[in-house]
């Protein structure tokens, strides 16, 4: 009996990636309103009863969607900080890895464009936050302890750059695919300055 369990808990872990996978193609590629179970489940070539085995429904589906971009985002940013000793430094790189993760259509439309319509802006602030903040927190704190910032304000401080983060996402997503190299480097620098702009004297 374990080894017919074994095997139905992988065929459904199968079926479950499939779908998340299928449904991110087709969320980029025409958009949560215009993408249908029916058309998740013809894509990941499943009925559409496997799908709501897995998902209560098409938010549902979408969420778990976001929150595989999401995880991808924060494995990225974590990586590219922990090849730094330094916390400045980290911090310089968790900026540019960021935005050149905003510059991807799949990301950039899933969590930018598509998430605050699909699971509503409450929804999606909040899972932007389960996954952004922290990072964001991390990294202050980081900062603090090694004297590059004060500790002064330290929760309003992760706050705006949690929400800077946010308005270069946004705002990248909002750009035209010819136009984003020449943002990304304008809101890195911005970023960039910011921070600096909040370096203990």
């Amino acid at each position: 009996m374990g080894s017919v369990k074994s095997r139905r808990e992988m065929y459904a872990e199968a079926t479950r990636a499939a779908l998340i996978e299928a449904a991110t193609e087709l969320f980029t590629r025409h958009g949560f309103a215009a993408t249908s179970l029916e058309d998740v489940a013809s894509a990941a070539q499943v009925t559409r009863g496997a799908v709501y085995h897995h998902f209560a429904g098409k938010q549902a589906l979408f969420e778990a969607v976001l929150d595989e971009q999401e995880l991808h985002m924060t494995k990225r940013i974590s990586t590219a900080v922990a090849q730094h000793s330094d916390p400045w430094d980290g911090a310089i790189d968790a900026i540019d890895t960021f935005l050149d993760l905003c510059c991807d259509p799949v990301y950039s439309r899933i969590v930018w464009q598509e998430g605050p319509t699909a699971l509503g802006l409450a929804r999606w602030h909040e899972c932007e936050e389960k996954y952004a903040y922290g990072l964001v927190e991390t990294s202050v704190n980081a900062l603090i302890e090694a004297g590059y910032l004060e500790p002064k304000a330290v929760d309003t401080t992760i706050r705006f750059t949690f929400q800077i983060f946010g308005a270069a996402g946004m705002t990248l997503a909002d750009t035209p695919a010819a136009d984003k190299p020449r943002v990304m480097d304008e809101c890195a620098d911005v970023m960039r300055r910011m921070l600096g702009g909040l370096r203990a004297q």
